[in-house]
Order: structure tokens, then C-alpha cells, then sequence
């Protein structure tokens, strides 16, 4: 929106809002914009993140078609970053199953 049209908005809503309930709109309307900035925001991330792991999961299924052996370099850092993560979940599952044992 161009300097004018935000002008010719804050006049309109002066008009229909009056002096005393506009400032109150305003807030309620910068409220809403930044709850859904925040809920575009998350989404993207999620997207994002069921991207790499669908990324993930594919380059693992090329790498068990190729039997681990002769892999591109992207597809042995995907299996590399895919044991890390196994490796810490076993890693905290393994903790747990300490502390419950105490």
C-alpha cells in the first residue's frame, strides 16, 4: 500500500470509527496481522521440514538400491545425517530406560 492509500484509509476509518474508537481498531487489526504472519511462518517451517525429510527418505531408498556402495556425495551425507540422528534417539531412549531402572 502507497503512502496516499494509508491516508485515505486512517480518514475513512477516522470517519466511520471516530477518534476514540480507532486507535482500538488498529491495534486489533495489527494483532490479527501478526498472528497470521506468525501462523504463515510455522507452517512454511513445517513444510520446510517434511521437505528434508521427505528429501531424506528418498536419497536413503537410493542408497539401499545401490546397496550402500558407489553413493554420490549428497546421498552419503543424507545417510550419514540419517545414523546421527538414530544414533541420538537411541542415545536418549538408552538414558531414559537408565534413569527408569533407578
Amino acid at each position: 500500500m502507497g503512502m496516499w492509500e494509508l491516508v485515505v484509509v486512517l480518514i475513512v476509518g477516522l470517519i466511520v470509527l471516530g477518534p476514540e474508537r480507532l486507535p482500538v481498531a488498529i491495534r486489533t487489526v495489527s494483532r490479527w496481522i501478526s498472528t497470521i504472519k506468525s501462523v504463515a511462518n510455522s507452517v512454511k517451517a513445517e513444510v520446510s521440514e517434511e521437505l528434508r525429510v521427505h528429501e531424506l527418505h528418498t536419497n536413503l531408498k537410493k542408497a539401499e538400491q545401490q546397496n550402500m556402495q558407489d553413493l554420490p556425495d549428497d546421498i552419503k551425507q543424507s545417510v550419514n545425517e540419517l545414523q546421527k540422528a538414530a544414533e541420538s534417539v537411541k542415545h536418549s531412549y538408552k538414558n531414559t530406560s537408565d534413569v527408569k531402572k533407578d
